[in-house]
């Protein structure tokens, strides 16, 4: 199994519970870790044989665009379910970290794992 990593992506969306927050966009910042079979890539060095990594970031800045959730997890979801479907993912194990929340802590976030066909 071979893994491919994109951190720090920054993805403006509409998201939280309270009204100061609905007012505007929130950057979060996003981490994904990617379980998927590599190996006909390894050996043809064709970007059709892998997972575009440009491609995966585009989905996700893209449910940022189109969605106005309250709550992180369920953001959380429609990434998931948009990346697995589009990509040949076995795992993957997302990060989302939401900046300025709290004034004591340096990060907030959730990190949810997910595995194809469970």
């Amino acid at each position: 199994m071979q893994q491919i990593f994109i951190e720090g992506l920054e993805v403006p969306t509409l998201i939280g519970v309270y009204d100061w927050e609905r007012t505007q966009n929130t950057v979060l910042i996003i981490d994904l870790l990617i379980d998927a079979d590599l190996s006909a890539a390894m050996q043809s060095d064709d970007v059709a044989h892998t997972i575009d990594y440009a491609a995966v970031a585009e989905t996700v800045k893209q449910v940022g665009i189109d969605s106005s959730f309250e709550l992180l997890e369920a953001f959380a979801n429609a990434i998931i379910s948009a990346v697995c479907s589009a990509f040949p993912i076995q795992k993957l194990v997302l990060t989302i970290e939401k900046p300025g929340i709290l004034p004591d802590a340096l990060k907030v976030g959730i990190r949810i794992t997910h595995e194809a066909g469970k």
